[in-house]
């Protein structure tokens, strides 16, 4: 694994998350939100969007460390995962709590918001609020009867003013902290 260091901080008040696109067996986004001590994470094949008229399917994939949310590199062949990764989009998330159907509230307590995911996960209906540099706003993963007997979730943008019809990931294709398309990753380019 080569990994480099790209300048994000290691230490931060509030929780944090990634999206990572990744072109491994298949080209897909992995995104990351930090719940008890590891990132949660979920692939998302078409990619996150802002577009609140569009649901995305989000397969559930193993936790991982915390500090992979820095990774951008390539996972090498003998590595599960092997190809390119590109942290696509990262910063940190306020948790919501819905108080009534369509109304939330922020969830700003670190312990209290916690509580509040770990309980979330479990329910199947994650709510929170995104702080990004590409995605920003209200957001929801929500588990599905699933296909073909597998878990699955469901992205969800909610309405409010971040909200974009249209919305296509490919259209903002560079990474978040190194500026660099996921073939120059590949190919080693500083």
């Amino acid at each position: 694994m080569r990994l480099e260091t790209l300048g994000i901080r290691d230490s931060c008040d509030a929780p944090v998350f990634v999206v990572q696109k990744h072109r491994a067996t298949t080209l897909h986004y992995d995104f990351r939100l930090e719940i008890g001590g590891v990132m949660a994470s979920w692939a998302i094949p078409k990619g996150p969007t802002l577009d609140s008229g569009v649901k995305r399917l989000a397969m559930p994939v193993p936790d991982h460390p915390l500090e992979y949310r820095h990774f951008e590199g390539v996972l090498e062949e003998q590595q599960a995962g092997a190809g390119a990764v590109m942290i696509w989009d990262t910063g940190t998330y306020t948790a919501e709590h819905e108080v009534s159907k369509g109304v939330r509230r922020d969830v700003p307590d670190r312990a209290e918001a916690e509580a509040v995911m770990r309980k979330a996960l479990e329910d199947g209906n994650v709510k929170f609020r995104l702080h990004g540099t590409k995605l920003r706003g209200s957001f929801a993963l929500v588990r599905t009867r699933g296909f073909g007997g597998k878990v699955s979730w469901l992205w969800i943008k909610h309405r409010d003013e971040h909200s974009q019809a249209g919305y296509d990931p490919n259209d903002y294709d560079v990474s978040a902290v190194s500026g660099r398309s996921l073939a120059e990753i590949a190919a080693g380019s500083p």
